[in-house]
This record gives structure tokens, C-alpha cells and sequence, in this order.
């Protein structure tokens, strides 16, 4: 199988791509340091990308920047950093992807429990997140030709401990347990679904 990962050079990208890598062809993509280079927030990035990479079976995203800090720091300016990254960023690899995606191919995006359990200095991902799985929801029932798509949704995950004091009394979601949430996503039958791996 062929998979494309987006957000390859992050946490998670990294975690996945050794693990899938092992039985498939995994091309990398991110802003640097990957096979390919691309911009989430650029269609025309999108695009390039999908015209290098050419058909392919599955996409991953763990891609999506989005604005932590301060309510009182919220403004159009930095809400904007989660509509145009992790939103419209995650949507357009769909959009765009689906004229590249071989028949019966997956897409698997990223979102987190933030949108149902939001945690302070975190609105615009709670936004993000929220507008992201209904679009999965939506998406599932036009995508043609057997495509499936699927969005995995972790709390914070272990290995981003930079992180937990944001999230009091969560319990660090375990990256084996992340990686098989992409597993039950990229080779299941679901589609239209939100996976929790915890």
C-alpha cells in the first residue's frame, strides 16, 4: 500500500511513518525535512504535492497548527491560525486529494478531544477540531468509489509531555495506541467515524 503522511517531521508523523513503513511504501510529506514539501494552508502546495506523489492509497494527516494562548489574546488574526492550518489545511488534502486517491483508498485526519472536552487557552483548536469532524461526517457519505475517511481523535499523547499541564487528570494516550487508532481507520471498513484510541 502506498501512504502518504502529512506532518511527517512532528510526533506523531514520526511514530507513524517508522511503524508503517515496516510493510508499505510511505512517502513523507511536511514544510521540511521530508520526501516531499508542502504547506497545508497553500491549495496550490496541496496540489504539487499530490502531483509528485501521484496515486496513492491512503493519506495521514498530523498536520494542523492552530493558536494556543491566552483568551485574551484571541483575535481574527490568530483564530485564523487554526481555520486556515489544521481546518481548511486538513479539509483541502481531501478535496484535493480525492481526484489523486486510488479506488477504495483512505483518508485519516487529525483532531483530539478538545472538541468535546475543551481545556483553557485551547478554543481555536476546540474550533478547529469541531469543524474538522463534521466535515469527516459529511464527507463520508459523497466520497465515490469506495474512498473512506476517517479523523483520529487523541488527548494528549505521551510523548509530548510539554503539553500535560494543560490538560489536568488526562490520561497521556500511549503511541501504540495512536498508531492503531490509524490502523483501525486506514485498513477497517469504517468510514464517517471519530476514533478514540483511549
Amino acid at each position: 500500500m502506498k501512504i502518504i503522511i502529512v506532518g511527517a517531521s512532528g510526533t506523531m508523523g514520526k511514530h507513524l511513518t517508522t511503524a508503517f513503513a515496516k510493510d508499505h511504501e510511505v512517502i513523507t510529506a511536511a514544510s521540511k525535512g521530508c520526501d516531499v514539501q508542502v504547506d497545508i494552508t497553500s491549495t496550490t502546495s496541496v496540489e504539487n504535492m499530490y502531483r509528485q506523489v501521484g496515486a496513492f492509497d491512503a493519506l495521514i494527516s498530523t498536520a494542523g497548527p492552530t493558536f494556543v494562548g491566552l483568551w485574551k489574546k484571541l483575535t481574527d488574526k490568530e483564530f485564523r491560525q487554526g481555520v486556515e492550518g489544521k481546518m481548511m489545511g486538513q479539509i483541502n488534502l481531501v478535496l484535493i486529494g480525492q481526484h489523486y486517491i486510488n479506488t477504495k483508498g483512505s483518508f485519516t485526519l487529525i483532531t483530539g478531544a478538545l472538541s468535546h472536552d475543551p481545556q483553557k487557552n485551547f478554543a481555536n483548536a476546540s474550533a478547529a477540531n469541531g469543524a474538522v469532524e463534521g466535515f469527516v461526517r459529511g464527507a463520508a457519505i459523497e466520497l465515490e468509489n469506495g474512498i473512506r475517511i476517517n479523523a483520529v481523535s487523541p488527548t494528549v499523547i505521551e510523548n509530548s509531555p510539554q503539553y500535560f499541564p494543560y490538560f489536568p487528570g488526562d490520561i497521556p494516550v500511549t503511541m501504540q495506541q495512536l498508531e492503531y487508532g490509524f490502523r483501525k481507520s486506514i485498513f477497517g471498513a469504517n468510514t464517517g467515524q471519530i476514533i478514540k484510541p483511549y
